[in-house]
């Protein structure tokens, strides 16, 4: 009897015990483990899960750790705070420019003024607020509006060593290098997210 006139036993549709659970995979002649189905019972308490862990990543993720930078900020705000109370223009102080309060003898104008309210809103504000919710949003629109900010200082000492009465004191001075000081560290904070 030759090899083609023996009985060949018919193809088994049922999968043996080593092959429950695989699909060939045509590419490469493998086996391939299916995917378990999840257990029906506990689908909603998993899918509650990756939501909780989804949002957990998220919020991770908009959170900024300024780490000992937050000291050097708060410190700097806390100069700018007290450069306030220092002579800006003339005798004026920051605050007495800010407030629209300064001797009209001296003729402050628009860009000191500008600066004031600017650098008490971003420098102070803004700050302070970056550093209690530490998102990386706000940490961002802190340093970006510092950086406008400084510009503003500078063009404020500027304008008033053109004027003819009341030239820039150091009080405003010590503003405009306070706010340099927050872009920078505010930037280094912002751009080392990881």
């Amino acid at each position: 009897m030759s090899d083609d006139d023996r009985p060949r036993p018919e193809p088994d549709d049922t999968p043996g015990p080593d092959e429950a659970g695989r699909d060939q995979d045509p590419r490469e002649g493998t086996d391939v483990q299916r995917a378990e189905p999840t257990d029906p019972v506990n689908a909603p308490e998993q899918q509650a899960d990756r939501r909780q862990l989804s949002q957990a990543e998220r919020d991770l993720l908009r959170r900024i750790d300024p780490g000992s930078t937050a000291v050097t900020i708060a410190g700097v705000i806390l100069v700018l705070i007290a450069s306030s109370l220092l002579p800006w223009i003339g005798d004026a102080t920051g605050l007495q420019i800010l407030l629209g309060h300064a001797d009209p003898v001296l003729q402050v104008g628009l860009l000191p003024r500008l600066f004031s309210i600017n650098a008490t809103i971003v420098g102070v504000l803004i700050g302070a607020l970056a550093l209690v919710t530490r998102r990386w949003a706000v940490a961002w629109v802190a340093g970006m509006a510092a950086i406008i900010v400084s510009f503003e200082g500078m063009i404020a000492i500027w304008s008033r060593q053109t004027a003819p009465t009341g030239g820039p004191s150091w009080g405003l001075v010590l503003a405009a290098l306070c706010m340099v000081v927050l872009a920078i560290q505010w930037l280094r904070v912002v751009l080392t997210r990881p």
